[in-house]
């Protein structure tokens, strides 16, 4: 083999290598499972939705604070769960905030059509039972601003856990569509997981009723 053939093979040795190096770099993520198919790495909220930035759209919404901390431990399954009260961006040990009382978990998001449909059901619901039932909304989606707007447009003043990551559904085995409703029992448990969206307040009522007897 002659000295230039040698080179040659060489050089293309080198531009491999970097091909490779570069390949790898730009494909893969250290945040996915090895071998597992890439995902959207979820975020709480996003940078751009600082105190400062989220106080305009905080103010406008009004929501009303999320639930204070009951006596025990709460849901098992959500021990652990730390997420933001959208209200006014206190943390909530999710677990702790839903104890001791009958809830009802609506996970949605501001660009879900079925899920704007529903939020003004599950508010006239809310009004309806009074202090039976505990309905609280779980915001999943990072854009917390949106949000927030969104539940001005409705005129829907329930509280707000703002969950970007879906660690709330992902500890109660919630299948990944919106709206959905999870139904808790006083003790925590979980009485049933409801993958649809409601269209008024008499079918919620009838939906709780029968996941709790």
């Amino acid at each position: 083999m002659s000295v230039s053939t040698r080179w040659t093979l060489a050089v293309l040795a080198v531009i491999t290598a970097l091909v490779v190096a570069f390949a790898v770099h730009f494909t893969s993520d250290p945040g996915q499972p090895a071998g597992g198919q890439a995902t959207q790495v979820q975020r709480a909220h996003r940078d751009a939705d600082t105190p400062a930035a989220l106080a305009g759209p905080r103010q406008h919404a009004a929501l009303p604070p999320c639930p204070a901390d009951g006596t025990g431990a709460g849901p098992e399954k959500l021990l652990g769960v730390v997420v933001e009260c959208a209200a006014n961006g206190s943390e909530v040990e999710v677990a702790r905030a839903l104890a001791d009382r009958v809830v009802v978990l609506n996970l949605w998001a501001y660009w879900c059509a079925p899920c704007a449909a529903e939020l003004p059901a599950l508010s006239q619901y809310q009004r309806s039972v009074g202090d039976a039932v505990t309905v609280v909304t779980v915001h999943q989606d990072e854009n917390e601003t949106a949000g927030l707007l969104r539940m001005a447009e409705l005129g829907v003043r329930l509280p707000v856990l703002q969950d970007g990551r879906r660690s709330i559904a992902a500890a109660l085995g919630v299948p990944n569509v919106m709206p959905a409703t999870v139904v808790l029992r006083r003790d925590g448990s979980v009485a049933q997981v409801i993958p649809r969206a409601f269209t008024n307040a008499d079918e919620i009522g009838a939906a709780v009723d029968s996941a709790l007897r």
